[in-house]
């Protein structure tokens, strides 16, 4: 570990992010052998706060693994470790390593959709039964994705995780208020007018407790209040798939009618996941303006200063939340050039700057 910044985003991830104890069982996923150097940091951390750490290892190779030579019994079935992994622990912290975005490329869409399915069950119970946070930790292959070295996508990555969260959540609360406050949203851009419900429903404060790095709020909209249509500027990114151009019609709530510019069946085959697939579970606004760029990652992606994203699928239980989809897919929308958002009518936001 000589690279101290290692250990200072462990200490905040271990004792900030989860706030692990004495007694802890914390679970953490070392996805990737990159991984390794804040892997071990977050389990010195854990030592140190006397929580009682275990490490598991994933990669995106076993994955395809999986789905390229598994029978369609075995793309489906629910790792019982896994499951019992998240009934144990008390903390889960996510180290998500990079891989070669194209890992995948060659997979049929429905075997995807069906691994999809069978995690996201598992995901579901780390957002029930943990306190977890997720951290994508860059390589030299995320840098390759970004477009930029991997000096600067460390020093990026540095630069957006290790702040004062404590002070990113004031400002961060102010703006939770004015959402929370309105009833009706209205997104206005580039072939895009949208609006939702958010009556009953609460918006949260993403502030490094759920995702590093952070900044973001969101909330669920009521779920068949959605109208209109939207147009997606960035790439939707599913298990290294870009599904481009994606443009949506919703009526009721529901997505009645669907493109995409490249990868359109496999847009059809998660809006067919399951019976709540084609539903919003999430509306999240974008708050950190210091990620300013789009890396094909939706951990940085979705907190980008001047976006808006829509999750297909699952909402959070802590939004009042009631969509329980095995799909939660988030999909951003720019708009720093072009774009509005209304609340109840009022303007609050106008490309990329906040009235309020």
């Amino acid at each position: 570990m000589s690279d101290l910044r290692w250990e200072q985003l462990a200490d905040i991830l271990v004792n900030y992010s989860t706030g692990a104890k004495a007694g802890d069982k914390v679970q953490i996923t070392m996805m990737e052998i990159d991984t390794f150097p804040l892997a071990r940091a977050v389990y010195a951390a854990a030592v140190k706060a006397g929580a009682l750490p275990h490490i598991e290892f994933q990669s995106a190779y076993l994955e395809r693994d999986l789905m390229r030579f598994g029978n369609p019994e075995q793309i489906d079935w629910l790792p019982e470790m896994k499951a019992y992994g998240m009934e144990w622990a008390d903390v889960y912290i996510g180290l998500r390593g990079a891989r070669n975005p194209h890992e995948f490329f060659d997979i049929p869409a429905e075997n995807i959709a069906a691994r999809k399915r069978a995690m996201g069950v598992v995901s579901a119970m780390r957002n029930e039964l943990t306190r977890w946070v997720l951290v994508r930790v860059p390589n030299e292959s995320f840098a390759q994705q970004a477009e930029t070295s991997l000096d600067d996508m460390m020093s990026f990555f540095f630069s957006a995780t290790l702040r004062d969260w404590g002070a990113e959540r004031t400002r961060l609360v102010e703006l939770q208020e004015v959402f929370q406050s309105a009833e009706h949203v209205r997104i206005v851009g580039a072939e895009t007018d949208i609006s939702f419900s958010t009556k009953g429903r609460l918006y949260v404060v993403a502030d490094g407790k759920l995702n590093m790095p952070d900044g973001e709020i969101f909330t669920a909209p009521v779920d068949n209040s959605v109208e209109g249509q939207i147009y997606f500027e960035f790439p939707g990114v599913f298990v290294g798939q870009k599904v481009e151009g994606i443009r949506l019609t919703f009526e009721k709530g529901k997505v009645v009618a669907a493109s995409a510019e490249s990868n359109f069946d496999l847009l059809e085959q998660l809006l067919d996941m399951d019976d709540e697939a084609p539903y919003i579970g999430e509306f999240g606004v974008g708050l950190n303006y210091g990620i300013d760029r789009f890396s094909y990652d939706i951990l940085y992606d979705e907190k980008i200063g001047g976006t808006i994203h829509l999750a297909l699928g699952r909402a959070y239980k802590e939004c009042n939340g009631v969509n329980q989809s095995a799909l939660h897919w988030d999909i951003v929308k720019d708009l720093r050039t072009q774009g509005e958002i209304y609340l109840d009518g009022e303007k609050i936001f106008e490309n990329g700057d906040y009235l309020v």
